[in-house]
């Protein structure tokens, strides 16, 4: 009899310190999706160095109304992060479902979506989008079986979602926050595992 495989989506991917792959020391990492095919995520506390959402809406066509938008100085100021090593020039909007848009949103769980077109972006330039995103570049990714094998290798922790981590705690924060829902700090982690 086959075994079902558990999903892992919609939950917090904690690199331990037995991550062989140093791209991912130290990373927290949501996934929007897991099955027998694979899975993919986005890290959630790495910011690309000097990018802030305001670079990015001066990338893109607002439309006609672009004159008229006037976005508070704090979402121009919001970092934009370092999604994962895949397709690192593609945006990906991690965000709550109060925006939705059929054909260009994914609803990951109950209440956050991911949206990957420029239609989110514009609707957050214009006050339309999304109570609460973040924008990554790029995105992780595993074929069938080998996010198994990380974890098996003791290289990630999981911990359940949690919007308050996902939007609202520093981004500098957010690796010993993901921990401290475990019960665990940093000082805890084995650098290295054993087996009995």
């Amino acid at each position: 009899m086959a075994q079902t495989l558990d999903s892992l989506k919609g939950q917090f991917l904690i690199a331990t310190p037995d991550m062989t792959d140093e791209r991912f020391a130290g990373t927290v990492i949501y996934l929007v999706a897991h099955g027998e095919d694979g899975a993919m995520g986005l890290v959630v506390n790495q910011p690309m160095p000097d990018m802030h959402l305001s670079d990015i809406l001066d990338e893109i066509d607002m439309g006609e109304n672009a004159d008229s938008i006037r976005i508070s100085p704090n979402l121009l100021k919001q970092d934009v992060l370092r999604g994962g090593p895949v397709d690192s020039s593609r945006g990906f909007v991690l965000h709550t479902s109060d925006y939705f848009r059929d054909g260009n949103s994914y609803l990951v769980e109950d209440n956050i979506c991911l949206t990957a077109t420029l239609d989110v972006l514009r609707a957050i330039a214009d006050g339309s989008g999304p109570e609460k995103s973040l924008l990554a570049l790029g995105y992780c990714g595993w074929g069938a079986g080998q996010l198994e094998n990380e974890l098996k290798q003791n290289g990630w922790l999981t911990a359940p979602r949690s919007n308050d981590l996902l939007f609202s705690v520093p981004i500098a924060k957010r690796y010993d926050k993901a921990l401290a829902t475990l019960g665990i700090n940093r000082a805890n982690l084995s650098p290295s595992s054993g087996s009995a």
